[in-house]
């Protein structure tokens, strides 16, 4: 067995159109559980953000109230991928824009920690500058625009949808 050295980590941001508690948001409020219940059973999953009692949205790592923060560490691009776009995330993924703005720049950003390390909020929100700053880099990446994990040869994007990546331009 090749245990691996390294883990994908993962941030997002959203900002929601309307308080969580609001009925706008009641669509995404509601599939919550469910949501983070498939993650938490994906094969590869390691660890996700959230408070003791379980709750991730109630985490602020931005001023801005309607800012939710979203943070998980996976075994692998590929297990992280799976979920996102090929379980029962994805269609409330396909959805997103009913309850969130766009924003400008980076929403997501991907990097390689060493296996067991539990990246921090400010870890995450620098990757994001660093992602917004430089563009695609082995520090801070995309799913279009993979990096391998240190010392592994490179890897190409997979196929996947545009319009899960980024916000429309307006």
């Amino acid at each position: 067995m090749n245990p691996k050295r390294f883990h994908l980590a993962q941030a997002n941001v959203a900002r929601m159109r309307a308080p969580l508690d609001s009925a706008i948001m009641e669509g995404f409020r509601s599939q919550l559980d469910q949501i983070n219940a498939i993650a938490d059973g994906s094969p590869g999953f390691i660890w996700r953000l959230q408070t003791d009692e379980g709750n991730a949205t109630a985490i602020r790592a931005y001023e801005d109230e309607r800012v939710l923060f979203n943070m998980s560490v996976w075994e692998s691009f590929e297990a992280l991928h799976r979920y996102v776009y090929r379980s029962g995330h994805a269609a409330p993924l396909r959805s997103r824009r009913q309850w969130f703005e766009p924003l400008a720049g980076p929403i997501l950003v991907l990097w390689w920690v060493p296996a067991g390390y539990i990246p921090s909020i400010e870890e995450a929100k620098a990757r994001l500058a660093i992602l917004k700053a430089r563009g695609p880099t082995v520090e801070a990446f995309t799913f279009g625009d993979p990096f391998p994990p240190p010392g592994e040869p490179p890897v190409s994007p997979p196929e996947i949808n545009a319009d899960f990546c980024e916000w429309p331009t307006y």
